[in-house]
């Protein structure tokens, strides 16, 4: 696999990143954008050295991610 599709959150304290498609929890994070992404390729490359192949969710390949807001009011 070459690419994974990334989340990065922006939170009031600093930005949260994590992949989707990984077994297990792979968590980054920074002050800025470009710094929780930087920490999610990392926390990628070490996940998949200690785990392998087998890391990669091989059941259900995301083709695409998207992000979406509703209302619950009645």
């Amino acid at each position: 696999m070459d690419s994974l599709k990334i989340v990065i959150e922006r939170h009031p304290d600093g930005f949260v990143s994590y992949p989707l498609g990984l077994k297990g929890v792979v968590v980054g994070q920074g002050d800025t954008y470009d710094e929780a992404l930087a920490d999610i390729r990392s926390a990628i490359r070490f996940h998949i050295e200690t785990f392998g192949p087998e890391a990669f969710e091989s059941d259900s390949p995301i083709l695409e991610a998207f992000i979406a807001e509703t209302s619950l009011a009645a």
